[in-house]
């Protein structure tokens, strides 16, 4: 495997990230990059986020409608998606992998993961 240059921006936006709970969207972090790298393009910003997420080293959240978003929390977790703001709430609760059971008696493959996205209207939506 070829060895992964350098990269300041890339840096900065794992860095940005990590400071972060709310999970931005490409635009968001594209805004904030342009404080310290002005030049930069947001094919560079989403360029540098796909490589992230396939490196495993940040999550793309994807819902049916809004723009994707981004996490630096890559531990197995769940998500709420608020319907009318398309809010991200990271949600703190006991474990679900016996979803993976359940999913495995219906199922001949091997089932490895899953992803759990709960829609609902937020507190300020309601």
């Amino acid at each position: 495997m070829k060895k992964l240059k350098y990269s300041r921006q890339r840096e900065s936006i794992k860095s940005f990230l990590a400071t972060r709970t709310d999970h931005p969207t490409a635009d968001t972090i594209y805004e904030k990059l342009r404080e310290d790298f002005p030049n930069i393009s947001l094919g560079t910003v989403y360029r540098n986020l796909a490589l992230l997420e396939s490196l495993g080293a940040i999550t793309k959240i994807s819902s049916n409608s809004g723009a994707d978003r981004y996490d630096s929390n890559t531990d197995l977790h769940n998500h709420f998606i608020c319907s009318k703001c398309q809010r991200v709430i990271d949600l703190e609760m006991e474990s679900i992998d016996h979803i993976k059971e359940l999913a495995a008696r219906q199922f001949n493959g091997t089932i490895d993961g899953y992803i759990a996205h709960f829609y609902g209207l937020c507190n300020e939506c309601q």
